[in-house]
C-alpha cells in the first residue's frame, strides 16, 4: 500500500435518487437547520431577513427550474 496515494473526491457529481430518499435528505437537512438555528440564534437572528430573503430566491429558483420542465 502506498503512503503517499491521493484521495480523490468529487464533491459536485450527479446522483441519483429514489423520492425516499431525497426525503431522508431533506429531512437531514432539515434537522440540522433546525439545530443550527437553535444553538446559534443570537447570531443569526441579526440576519432573520437576509435569511429569509436568500431562502425565497433559493426557492424561488428551484420551483421556476420545476415549472419549466
Amino acid at each position: 500500500m502506498q503512503a503517499n496515494k491521493e484521495l480523490s473526491v468529487n464533491l459536485f457529481k450527479t446522483i441519483t435518487m429514489k423520492w425516499w430518499q431525497a426525503g431522508i435528505f431533506k429531512l437531514g437537512m432539515w434537522g440540522l437547520g433546525i439545530a443550527v438555528g437553535a444553538y446559534w440564534h443570537t447570531f443569526f437572528g441579526g440576519f432573520l431577513p437576509e435569511l429569509v430573503a436568500l431562502g425565497v430566491v433559493c426557492l424561488g429558483y428551484i420551483t421556476y427550474l420545476w415549472i419549466k420542465q
